[in-house]
């Protein structure tokens, strides 16, 4: 018992012999590291740079969800109303900011469909501006982006615009909308400057652009304005390419004001004027229209321009012996041709009766005096029963066109 007891405590001192060697091999190992240090590695490795006290190396870049692909990034000569375009894993969470030298934000839209950001006007020439794309946290990716892109200088071929309408005017309720340029518009260019010039209206009412030439593009409602109608439209166009190296020149913005429904309505057959005010009749007057010879346009027509005093003259137009020079009161006018609301005291004794004028709507002293006292530009007069139609674009001949006739002028 007492020999087989020696032999299992040799045996036992013997396992703690050893164990005691394995661990001493383990603390005292010189240069060579167990591999849980880092030893082992070999030479050049990450692990042995690591182990051996060198620099590590820069650790590879992480994935993006976020990309802008134009402008490229340090871009320069970008045009003032070039989209931002950009990719994103998370399109429809993707946000969008552009931010001027200045860094303030910079008005645009994004649409996450097509990955874009555009302007919502005109961005200044020769200025830098910085993206960021950002989208919500996904780990181990890049979640936001920054690009810079500068504006190209100001060009010398720049397109003058202007807007017929002053701010703060107060129309009639057949009124267009009218938007001028110095130069002519080619066709293919049209869309963008409609998509620049947004109107709004309080109440809401539908309508639409319609290019009457290549410099003059007007807007009307599909029915004539409500009363009291609050209109604002801008023409964000600076930047705006127009063809042959032509920009749009300036931005601008108008606000006016519908007033009240004054509406004119004229029938050859009874030779009388009906006025009816938001809707109520109100006066009824006998008129003269153009004799045969010269018959006055059925359409409806727009009070263009008034002149208190003027004086007609034809001399230099009609055919000798067919001239006149007459002086003329409280005379409203309808077409370029030369057809007006005027006063005619030489006509008062057939008025309502015969037609005698060279095409204009005559009457009385009195009656003249009374609707120059209450039209304003803008207001409508429709002449029904002649026996010529009124030529599109003499004069504003927005409303005698129908609207589905009228849309096709847009370019969208």
């Amino acid at each position: 018992m007492t020999r087989a007891v020696r032999l299992n405590g040799l045996r036992y001192a013997m396992a703690v012999v050893a164990t005691g060697a394995v661990l001493l091999g383990a603390g005292c190992s010189g240069d060579k590291s167990p591999s849980w240090e880092g030893g082992g590695a070999k030479p050049g490795t990450a692990q042995g740079q690591n182990g051996g006290g060198d620099t590590p190396p820069s650790p590879a870049p992480l994935p993006s969800i976020v990309n802008v692909s134009s402008p490229e990034s340090g871009a320069t000569g970008v045009k003032a109303l070039e989209a931002v375009k950009f990719t994103s894993e998370d399109m429809a969470n993707t946000k969008v900011s552009v931010k001027d030298a200045d860094g303030k934000d910079v008005d645009g839209k994004t649409d996450t469909d097509k990955g874009t950001w555009t302007p919502a006007r005109g961005l200044t020439w020769g200025s830098k501006y910085t993206v960021t794309v950002s989208a919500p946290e996904q780990q181990g990716k890049t979640t936001t982006t920054e690009s810079t892109f500068t504006v190209m200088k100001k060009p010398s071929k720049l397109v003058r615009i202007s807007s017929f309408l002053g701010d703060k005017s107060q129309v009639g309720v057949g009124m267009p909308l009218i938007m001028r340029f110095g130069r002519s518009v080619p066709q293919k260019y049209r869309a963008e400057v409609e998509r620049r010039m947004p109107v709004t209206t309080s109440p809401e009412q539908e309508g639409t652009w319609h290019w009457v030439s290549a410099t003059e593009v007007h807007y009307r409602t599909k029915e004539f304005w409500k009363p009291g109608t609050k209109v604002s439209y801008k023409a964000n166009l600076q930047g705006v390419p127009m063809g042959e190296g032509w920009f749009g020149r300036s931005n601008l913005s108008v606000n006016l004001k519908i007033g009240r429904a004054f509406v004119m309505t004229v029938d050859d057959k009874s030779k009388q004027m009906q006025v009816r005010e938001n809707g109520k009749l109100v006066k009824t007057i006998p008129v003269s229209l153009g004799k045969k010879s010269t018959p006055s346009s059925s359409g409806t027509m727009i009070v263009m321009e008034k002149k208190r005093h003027t004086v007609f003259d034809t001399m230099d137009e009609l055919p000798e012996g067919q001239g006149y020079r007459t002086e003329i009161d409280y005379a409203q006018r309808l077409t370029w041709g030369g057809e007006f609301i005027h006063a005619a005291p030489w006509s008062e004794g057939v008025q309502g009766h015969v037609n005698v004028s060279h095409g204009c709507v005559n009457v009385s002293m009195k009656m003249g005096e009374w609707l120059f006292s209450r039209t304003r530009m803008g207001d409508p007069i429709t002449v029904k029963g002649t026996s010529r139609k009124i030529k599109q674009g003499n004069g504003w001949t927005d409303w005698s066109m129908s609207w589905s006739d009228y849309k096709k002028g847009s370019a969208l």
